[in-house]
């Protein structure tokens, strides 16, 4: 086994150490956000770095067994398999984490649904993945907040956009950026017939607002509306809710729950930024891709999955292939498969 690249724990003890001299500035919880993100940073880097020993404490134990196996017994030949199987997944998960070392991979982001063309079917599908995100993040601990909620006429949501709060949380969910498809008989026609229904996810990590992106006044249309959301404490019946529209690239930012709309409109900007600075990250991809000659079934916009309910089940990832019957686990938020298959093919 080989223990660099990824596996070198050497610089990752040297930036424990960095986080650590930083943690103990006297002025460290002036900013308690910011220290709160290089506590949550180090608690992971812990993790990689105690990792990393335990497996190669293990594989040195593991060598010492392998050399006995000629020679054991039936019941110590499966406490070694066991051992060894035990090795395996603690390599697999630490291969899992380091190949999350995107710029942004650690930060939080702002995931946004969008329905398709379709009205209600649309609205609907869009409502269910909405749903199958929130799941997602429940079962990874990750706090959401609500910033944007925009209706359906009948049902479903026509657009809605949450803060994904957590470690890492960019760098599992930038890979379900793209079009989802799904394929059911339809709740909504009385012919009962068989409907195909788009909805597309966008993901952009949340960037410091003192980020260097520089945005021409000239170039933004704002306007401002009466604020609508899911009921409850989503309600805002004031006309505070912002929409930001950046005329170049035509790129539209919507927020609506915070209480004024001066908080709305310096949220919209930091988002808008967000999004302007990964364009510009995808344009430098771009340009590698075409280097590499990679296919154009992983680029930003393609349908990415599809969930077929009908006349089979089936949940098939375009990009990796991986493939699941398992419909109901997966739209309830059991997304591990997908995004780790991704995260691999990626890091290949």
């Amino acid at each position: 086994m080989i223990y660099g690249g990824h596996f070198d724990i050497d610089q990752k003890i040297k930036k424990e150490d960095s986080l650590t001299e930083e943690m103990n500035r006297p002025d460290f919880w002036e900013d308690r956000e910011q220290a709160e993100k290089v506590i949550a940073q180090l608690n992971d880097l812990k993790k990689v770095t105690e990792g990393i020993k335990k497996v190669k404490e293990s594989t040195k134990d593991t060598k010492e067994l392998l050399d006995l196996i000629e020679d054991t017994d039936e019941e110590n030949l499966e406490a070694i398999t066991k051992e060894m199987t035990s090795l395996e997944k603690e390599v697999a998960s630490l291969e899992l984490f380091l190949l999350l070392s995107g710029p942004y991979d650690e930060n939080n982001c702002i995931l946004e649904v969008h329905s398709g063309a379709g009205g209600t079917e649309a609205c609907d599908w869009a409502m269910m993945l909405f749903r199958m995100y929130n799941r997602y993040c429940e079962k990874k601990g990750y706090k959401t907040e609500l910033l944007d909620y925009q209706e359906g006429e009948e049902v479903g949501i026509k657009s809605a956009s949450i803060l994904v709060k957590g470690s890492y949380a960019y760098g599992y969910l930038k890979c379900e950026r793209g079009v989802h498809r799904l394929v059911r008989l339809s709740p909504f026609d009385a012919n009962n017939k068989r409907h195909t229904s788009f909805a597309s996810i966008e993901v952009t990590p949340e960037i410091d607002k003192d980020i260097d992106i520089e945005i021409d006044p000239k170039d933004l249309k704002i306007d401002v509306y009466r604020s609508g959301g899911a009921g409850g404490q989503h309600v805002n019946t004031t006309d505070s809710a912002v929409r930001i529209t950046h005329l170049p690239t035509k790129i539209v930012v919507t927020c609506q729950n915070e209480r004024s709309q001066l908080q709305n409109r310096e949220r919209a900007l930091t988002i808008l930024k967000g999004k302007l600075k990964l364009l510009e990250l995808e344009k430098q991809n771009e340009e590698k891709a075409k280097i590499k000659g990679e296919m154009s079934a992983i680029n930003f916009g393609s349908q990415i999955r599809s969930y077929v309910l009908h006349p089979y089940s089936l949940i098939k990832d375009a990009r990796t292939k991986v493939e699941t019957s398992n419909v109901d686990k997966v739209l309830d938020g059991d997304l591990d498969l997908f995004i780790e298959a991704y995260l691999k093919e990626a890091g290949k």
